[in-house]
């Protein structure tokens, strides 16, 4: 597993961008709202082929609308994001499919790590031989982790709540004063892409297409709004861990919750997964591009089957840095900044960048005998 590491000061400031998906660009034009409506979910009849997997569920699969409509021009959902990146909507196929319910855990993370010896990206001081340009003091392992304002700042610079830390790896997700004692519950988090895929490896999983997480979020559901429904707190009851007050100032933690918490305190989608939306981002397998739903949309004239992503990174806020797909927004998600719980919308992320809201889930093929 390549330990390449993007650690020099410039670079820092670079991998800072992995979080914000579209919401500091406009990333392609696509088309706006309406361009291609919702059309039913049609979720296959397959059964599951082998007997249930231990802490996973079964997704049946089927066809869908996947992508998201222009959140910002319907203020009931509290979007201020136009999210071109998920449009145009378009129909895709998925096979069946095992997911784990939910995002990895701290003492799963921490089983891998026990039988494997395995060391993140983050648990690695990068060298002067990889960066001969850096200066010795960055040269340190560390990650990035969210720090909140003092007092109330303008949202176009996100250098003012994100920090580099020395020491913050998945066992000390806030920085070396930090640990998981009693935390065994919590999705692990500050875990790079290649973390995850040899987390997934190990595991006899893989990380999801993010066809397949997209399908699997909207739990057979047809356009709606989040995993659960089209109203974000029904029946005055938050379904999410995401973030209340003044952000980046304070989580108000109205939802139970300051910050990330333990996996499974929310109510469950149709299919049985539990926070698939807020508490901690998922990585996907995909590339991420902005364009790609209009590369399919031109390529395809019906269904596309089992899409694997595009087959290489394009992010016009970076075009250089190569990206891999995000999921399900986090625990720092708001209507204020960043709406990316929303079923649908696209996140994305630097391959070897991780932070303290970034974590992942597993899936398997219902091929692979356990």
């Amino acid at each position: 597993m390549t330990k390449v590491r993007k650690r020099s000061a410039k670079l820092l400031q670079r991998s800072l961008w992995f979080f914000i998906a579209a919401t500091m660009v406009d990333p392609t034009g696509a088309n706006a709202v309406g361009s291609s409506p919702f059309q039913q979910t049609v979720p296959n009849k397959q059964t599951a082929q082998a007997n249930g997997r231990k802490g996973m569920v079964w997704i049946p699969g089927g066809e869908f609308s996947m992508g998201n409509e222009d959140p910002s021009i319907d203020t009931a959902c509290g979007g201020h994001e136009k999210m071109r990146d998920a449009r145009p909507i378009h129909r895709v196929y998925v096979d069946g499919f095992w997911m784990d319910k939910t995002e990895v855990t701290n003492e799963q993370f921490a089983a891998f790590v026990k039988a494997t010896g395995y060391r993140t990206i983050a648990e690695i001081a990068p060298t002067k031989e990889e960066f001969p340009t850096a200066l010795k003091e960055n040269l340190v392992a560390g990650s990035t982790v969210f720090t909140p304002t003092p007092h109330p700042v303008p949202l176009n610079n996100m250098f003012q709540w994100w920090r580099y830390v020395k020491g913050a790896d998945w066992k000390h997700p806030e920085g070396p004063n930090t640990n998981i004692k009693g935390r065994e519950k919590y999705p692990v988090v500050q875990v790079a892409y290649p973390d995850a895929v040899a987390y997934a490896k190990w595991a006899e999983k893989r990380l999801p297409t993010e066809a397949e997480w997209e399908f699997a979020a909207r739990g057979g559901q047809t356009g709606a709004v989040y995993p659960w429904g089209n109203e974000l707190k029904p029946g005055g009851k938050f379904m999410a861990n995401i973030y209340e007050g003044n952000f980046p100032v304070k989580d108000t933690g109205e939802d139970g919750f300051v910050g990330l918490a333990p996996v499974g305190k929310f109510p469950a989608n149709k299919y049985g997964l539990y926070d698939i939306a807020g508490n901690a981002w998922e990585w996907c397998n995909d590339w991420y591009r902005a364009d790609y739903y209009e590369q399919l949309a031109a390529q395809n004239k019906g269904v596309v089957r089992n899409p694997q992503g595009p087959d290489t990174s394009w992010d016009p806020a970076e075009p250089r840095e190569k990206k891999r797909v995000h999921r399900g927004g986090s625990f720092l998600c708001t209507d204020q900044y960043c709406t990316r719980y929303m079923s649908g919308t696209r996140g994305k992320g630097e391959v070897t960048t991780a932070a303290n809201h970034l974590g992942f889930r597993c899936v398997q093929s219902p091929t692979k005998s356990r």
